[in-house]
């Protein structure tokens, strides 16, 4: 099951995608920037829909807290808690800690390509300079 939250994180208004799989719920977000409109809401699922799916897959799953479904309750109070959540329309704590983990891959995987960028111009200068060494004491 995936969901679509979208909430005014300020400045920015962000978009929350959740995949619901079992007890493990994997997570992407995008930030919009001004309110989206429902039709720009709708025209950017259709465009970029497919890519958010993908990267809701790719991104660590996190088990989700089960909750133990309440008793028989008072209707008003139910309706009244049900207008609550749906006011705050934030996503669930688990879909931001899968967020927050894959922020965390991407952040390692970045410092391992820099790692390896710098390693590499580094040997690319050392061989330049021993090759203009090299030049000079041929007289070159």
């Amino acid at each position: 099951m995936a969901t679509m939250t979208v909430y005014f994180d300020d400045p920015f208004w962000v978009g929350v995608l959740e995949l619901l799989d079992g007890d493990e719920v994997r997570a992407t977000r995008h930030v919009f920037g001004a309110e989206p409109t429902d039709a720009e809401l709708y025209q950017f699922l259709l465009r970029h829909g497919g890519a958010l799916l993908t990267n809701a897959q790719d991104s660590p799953a996190v088990p989700v807290a089960k909750v133990p479904p309440p008793g028989t309750r008072n209707p008003k109070r139910a309706a009244r808690a049900a207008a609550r959540a749906a006011a705050e329309s934030r996503p669930s704590t688990a879909a931001q800690d899968a967020m927050r983990k894959a922020t965390e891959l991407r952040k390692q995987a970045s410092a391992e390509r820099g790692r390896e960028n710098r390693a590499a111009h580094d040997e690319h200068r050392r061989q330049r300079r021993r090759a203009k060494s090299r030049a000079r004491r041929r007289g070159h």
